[in-house]
């Protein structure tokens, strides 16, 4: 009776624990070769220099932006303070070549009005050159009026018919309109040499003949155009010697408000674009040394744990350089390799149980996260070489990633490299981000302007 009630105890302890040992493995695949993976931040330096601290150890929790080391500061406090005074030196000269451009405006204003007025002393000559003409045969008509009228005075004196007295009253007009004929012509001569042309013309010449482009062509035009092309010129409008000066103020004229023409050139002169591109070149380089000056505060960009410090206060540090690593607490997975035979039914998103050895055999919860396209042979340092002709099958073993769900590192972390046992349902249904496949669906990289996704993870698009 003892042994029958020993054998129904033994039965029923196998049935208790055999029945659901049996259902997990006709249910599940799983592998002994996992093991739980995460990311590494390696620490290094953006600038070379001299380590003053190292505030961290291995094994010492960070979170992100915590100060971890310190450089020398100090040649970079003396590089900003040189890239301030170089920009401080830049404002001014700018400020400098600022007021020379608006001197050399005012100037090209003044120069604009001086050819306009140049032109037009020529215009006004020219007119009072035709007016001195006009008043000169007016003064030869009444010449020729007070010689007739002597000469009839001269013949009635004999017959006694007009008097002496009527005589040299006709005798002096005579004598006047003369000599206002000869001030007439001396101020058309006058006038004939201020515009540059002989005083007495050439015999049968019109005394009011003038150059059609004389007010183009006139010295003081000329004088006046220069001096404008040179102020302009400054300002960076560069006018051609063909334009005639009319053509230069009509040009003026046509864009509109000279004062806001001017205050434009003045804002693009080449003078004050190269101070301003100084400028800009010494804030660059302020920038960057205040860049530099912040990057002697090395800092962590990840929660996690610090590991393979490899740097103490003293050392010289070049840019690059790795100073330490930072393992991720939140950023973990499981790497299991299964082999290839298992892989037929298994898809992305079934459920998974993670039976953790550090912790006794616990049981986490994960999910398929994908398949490494290749096998572990494959991605290998130096892959195998079957091209001899002796290859023999050997089953392989493809890279499976597992993520895990519900993880809380603050109360059961889990550390690279210690040992996992999955176990993948492989009849209970796939969940979550391109459940049932076995690719993930195409990431595209975030834009600028919304920050968002374009095609979000799961839309096979």
């Amino acid at each position: 009776m003892l042994i029958g009630a020993g054998a129904v105890v033994i039965l029923a302890a196998a049935l208790a624990f055999g029945i659901p040992w049996i259902e997990l493995a006709l249910n599940t695949v799983s592998t002994d070769d996992a093991y739980v993976n995460g990311h590494v931040t390696f620490v290094a330096a953006r600038v070379p220099g001299q380590v003053a601290r190292v505030l961290v150890d291995d094994n010492n929790r960070v979170r992100k932006g915590d100060l971890i080391a310190e450089l020398d500061k100090e040649p970079y406090e003396i590089a900003v303070a040189e890239r301030q005074s170089a920009v401080d030196t830049a404002t001014a000269n700018l400020q400098v070549a600022t007021a020379m451009v608006r001197s050399v405006e005012a100037q090209a204003r003044s120069a604009r009005w001086k050819l306009q007025s140049a032109v037009q002393d020529v215009d006004n000559q020219i007119a009072l050159l035709h007016a001195r003409i006009a008043a000169l045969d007016k003064s030869k008509a009444a010449s020729t009026l007070a010689q007739h009228e002597f000469e009839r005075v001269k013949q009635l004196v004999p017959t006694g018919f007009a008097s002496h007295e009527l005589y040299d009253q006709r005798q002096a007009e005579l004598a006047t309109a003369t000599a206002a004929v000869t001030q007439a012509l001396a101020e058309v001569y006058q006038v004939r040499a201020s515009l540059g042309l002989p005083a007495q013309p050439a015999t049968g010449e019109d005394l009011g003949q003038v150059p059609a482009d004389l007010d183009e062509t006139f010295p003081t035009v000329l004088q006046a155009q220069s001096d404008l092309m040179q102020s302009a010129a400054q300002l960076g409008v560069v006018h051609s010697f063909k334009q005639s000066p009319k053509e230069m103020i009509a040009e003026f004229e046509n864009q509109g408000d000279i004062d806001r023409s001017f205050d434009q050139l003045a804002t693009a002169a080449p003078a004050v674009k190269q101070a301003e591109a100084k400028l800009e070149s010494a804030n660059r380089d302020l920038a960057q040394a205040q860049l530099d000056l912040r990057y002697c505060d090395i800092v962590a960009e990840i929660d996690g744990l610090v590991t393979r410090r490899n740097v103490n206060p003293g050392n010289y540090v070049q840019v690059g350089q790795n100073l330490m690593a930072i393992r991720s607490l939140r950023e973990i997975w499981i790497d299991a390799n299964f082999k290839e035979t298992q892989l037929q039914d298994m898809r992305i998103g079934q459920p998974v149980d993670l039976h953790v050895d550090m912790y006794g055999g616990r049981v986490f919860k994960g999910r398929v996260a994908g398949f490494t396209m290749g096998t572990g042979s494959t991605l290998a340092l130096l892959p195998a070489e079957n091209a001899t002709g002796n290859f023999i099958k050997v089953v392989q073993r493809l890279p499976v990633r597992i993520e895990l769900d519900g993880y809380d590192p603050e109360k059961t972390p889990l550390f690279i490299g210690t040992s996992v046992v999955p176990y993948v349902y492989l009849n209970k249904p796939a969940s979550g981000p391109d459940a049932g496949s076995l690719l993930q669906a195409r990431i595209v990289p975030q834009t600028q302007s919304t920050g968002m996704l374009q095609n979000p993870p799961g839309t096979g698009q």
